[in-house]
C-alpha cells in the first residue's frame, strides 16, 4: 500500500465529545458534526465514535451523508443541514434524517412525501432555519408567516427546532452575535404568537461554545419554552479556532483556556521516505527550476503530493517532520511527490516516518500552521485531504 495515511484516534474523539457535552451541560444539548465526511477524518470511523462518546445527534451535510450516517448509527438523529435536493424528500423520510427546511418548495416535497407515506399528523420533525444575517441560508424574517401555514395541525410537519448559523462567534466585540441573537429573538417571539411551538433552538457552532455562548442561549430558549443546541465541529477534532486577537479585551474565557488544555488531536497525517539521494552544488529541484542547490545537499524523497491535499504552494515555504526534526521542502510539490532537505539531519534513510500533521520527537506540526502558510483555515485543510489517503483507526 502506498505510504501515505492518516491515523484517526477514534478514542481522542469520544474524549473531546464527552468534554464538549460537559462544558455545555446543564445549559445545552450537543450535537456532533460529522460533515465533509467528518471534517475529512472519516465518517465511518468518526460518527460511531461520537455516538460512542454518547452524541444523541450527527450532523451531515446532504441526504447522502444521512444515509451513510444513519447505516453507521442506527439509533442517532441525523440532522441534514444542507436541507435536501429536489426529489430527495421521499428518501430523507425513508431513512428517518430530519431536514433543515428555510425554503417553501422544501417544506411542500417534504409535506407531500409523508401524506404519500401515509404520515400522521405532526410526525415529521422538521428544523426551520433563519437568516439572522449571513445572506447565506435561512428564511427571511419577513417571509416567515407564509412559511408557518406549512405547519398547520392537520399536517404531517412538526416545527421540532429553529436554528440560525452564528458567522462571526470569534470576534472580540461580539457586535454581530448580537444582533443576530436579537433576530433570532424577534423570530421567536413571532412563532409563539402565530401559535406554533418549536423544542429546540439551534444555535451555534465551536467557537459560540467555547467563547461561554451556552448559558445565554440556554437563557433565550427558556424565555420561549425551548431547549438549547450547540453544534460544535472543529473543536471535535481537537482543534480549537483561532479567536480575534482582541477577543474579550484579552482575557480567555475560562471554557475556552479550559478546551485548549483538554481537547486532543483526532488525526495525524503521515508519510514515508522512499529514497534520499545527494545532490551537488547547482542541481536542479523540481518542477520548472525553481529551486537551484546552492551548495551539496542530501534530498528525500517523500510519498505525498498535491493530489493528497499537500498545497502546491507550500514548496520552498513550508516544512514536515523525519527523525524529529524540521524539514524544509524544496521545490515544487508534485501531484504525488515531495522533497525535503535533510542535509542537517543525520540518518535519514528509505522507510522513515514523516510526519505532515501530528508530532514527532519534540516538534509538533497543527492544520493551525498549514492554514497559516496557505492562507486559508484548518478545516480547508483537514478537508482537502484526498480521498486516496487512508484513514486508519488507532
Amino acid at each position: 500500500m502506498r505510504p501515505c495515511w492518516a491515523e484517526i484516534r477514534t478514542r481522542a474523539l469520544e474524549e473531546n465529545f464527552r468534554f464538549l457535552a460537559h462544558l455545555a451541560a446543564p445549559h445545552a444539548e450537543v450535537l456532533a458534526m460529522v460533515k465533509g465526511n467528518a471534517y475529512g477524518h472519516s465518517l465511518t470511523l468518526c460518527a460511531p465514535a461520537a455516538v460512542r462518546g454518547g452524541a444523541r445527534w450527527l450532523g451531515v451535510t446532504s441526504v447522502e451523508e444521512g444515509i451513510a450516517a444513519r447505516s453507521l448509527c442506527p439509533g442517532a438523529r441525523v440532522l441534514v443541514l444542507s436541507g435536501f435536493a429536489s426529489g430527495q424528500a421521499a428518501a430523507a423520510l425513508q431513512f428517518q434524517l430530519t431536514p433543515i427546511a428555510w425554503e417553501l418548495w422544501q417544506l411542500d416535497e417534504l409535506e407531500a412525501a409523508a401524506r404519500a407515506a401515509g404520515a400522521a399528523p405532526g410526525s415529521v420533525p422538521v428544523h426551520l432555519e433563519i437568516d439572522t444575517g449571513m445572506s447565506r441560508q435561512g428564511v427571511l424574517p419577513g417571509e416567515l408567516s407564509a412559511i408557518f401555514t406549512r405547519f398547520a395541525p392537520a399536517s404531517p410537519l412538526r416545527l421540532e427546532a429553529v436554528m440560525t448559523h452564528l458567522f462571526a462567534a470569534d470576534e472580540a466585540d461580539g457586535q454581530a452575535t448580537q444582533q443576530q441573537l436579537a433576530r433570532m429573538d424577534e423570530v421567536l417571539g413571532r412563532i409563539s404568537a402565530a401559535g406554533l411551538f418549536a423544542e429546540w433552538l439551534n444555535v451555534g457552532n465551536s467557537a459560540a461554545l467555547l467563547s461561554g455562548l451556552a448559558r445565554p442561549l440556554a437563557e433565550m430558549a427558556a424565555r420561549h419554552g425551548m431547549k438549547a443546541m450547540l453544534r460544535p465541529g472543529l473543536a471535535l477534532y481537537g482543534a480549537v479556532p483561532e479567536f480575534d486577537p482582541g477577543f474579550n479585551a484579552g482575557a480567555e474565557p475560562p471554557s475556552l483556556a479550559a478546551a485548549r488544555a483538554a481537547l486532543q488531536p483526532v488525526l495525524e497525517w503521515k508519510s514515508k521516505v522512499v529514497g534520499v539521494r545527494s545532490v551537488p552544488a547547482g542541481a536542479v529541484v523540481g518542477y520548472n527550476g525553481t529551486f537551484v542547490a546552492t551548495e551539496p545537499m542530501r534530498l528525500a524523497l517523500v510519498a505525498v503530493g498535491y493530489a493528497d491535499g499537500l498545497v502546491r504552494s507550500l514548496g520552498s515555504r513550508f516544512h514536515l517532520l523525519v527523525a524529529g526534526e524540521r524539514a524544509p521542502l524544496v521545490g515544487r510539490i508534485s501531484m504525488d511527490q515531495s522533497i525535503i532537505d535533510v542535509t542537517e539531519i543525520a540518518g535519514v534513510q528509505a522507510g522513515d516516518e514523516v510526519i505532515l500533521i501530528g508530532a514527532q520527537g519534540g516538534e509538533t506540526l497543527t492544520a493551525h500552521d498549514h492554514a497559516r502558510a496557505t492562507g486559508t483555515i484548518p478545516w480547508e485543510v483537514f478537508t482537502r485531504i484526498g480521498a486516496r489517503v487512508t484513514r486508519t483507526a488507532v
